[in-house]
């Protein structure tokens, strides 16, 4: 499943997963956005991955935002903006989310 989202002002991110038993799996977050350091991006996607594919975009953001590590820093997305992605491309297999 695919999804992208441009976060206001900022950079677009694109996330790619599967659904496993229900659960977010092989999650993939791109985008034309930066981080520092660049291991963040595969801190992002563990953190992302084995969650309820049904979790609230609340409840993605937050997960997102404990994973970081101190001195971590998101240049043009936010937890926010990723927990709309991961959404989207929730949304063909679970069309409430989109609602």
């Amino acid at each position: 499943m695919h999804g992208e989202y441009k976060v206001p002002g900022g950079k677009l991110v694109v996330v790619d997963l599967d659904i496993d038993a229900g659960r977010l799996a092989n999650v993939q977050v791109s985008g034309d956005f930066f981080l520092h350091p660049d291991a963040v991006l595969a801190t992002i996607n563990a953190a992302l991955e084995g969650l309820p594919a049904d979790a609230t975009e609340g409840r993605l953001a937050t997960v997102v935002r404990d994973a970081l590590a101190p001195g971590s820093t998101l240049y043009g997305i936010t937890p926010e903006g990723v927990a709309v992605a991961v959404r989207r491309a929730l949304e063909a297999w679970l069309p409430e989310a989109g609602a």
